[in-house]
């Protein structure tokens, strides 16, 4: 199986990519994701942070960076098939971790 657990805000970074975003545009995209009923504003990133974070998911090739910050304009990222893989597999997991969970605390009375 194998797969590596991401952080929250990785997650998060990543289902704000569907459309292309630049770097404050995720940065109040996770926050709303995170805020409210979802995980009640847990996450909220620090700008090195998430640019830390975007670099290291552009090297693995979850996100791809559009166009040049050279031509005046903000540089955005969007999520790659790899990317998506990567969602769908950290939700596999953690479904299993619950229903694991699930299934053994059901037995505690």
């Amino acid at each position: 199986m194998g797969t590596t657990a991401l952080t929250e805000a990785v997650f998060y970074i990543l289902l704000s990519l569907d459309t292309p975003l630049h770097g404050y545009g995720i940065m109040q995209n996770v926050e709303h994701l995170s805020g409210g009923s979802i995980s009640g504003g847990r996450v909220r990133l620090a700008a090195g942070t998430l640019y830390g974070a975007l670099t290291t998911l552009t090297e693995r090739g979850w996100i791809v960076s559009l166009g040049d910050e050279s031509e005046g304009r903000k540089k955005e990222y969007q999520i790659t098939p790899a990317g998506r893989e990567a969602v769908r597999a950290e939700l596999r997991r953690l479904h299993e971790l619950t229903q694991n969970g699930d299934k053994l605390t059901s037995e505690w009375n």
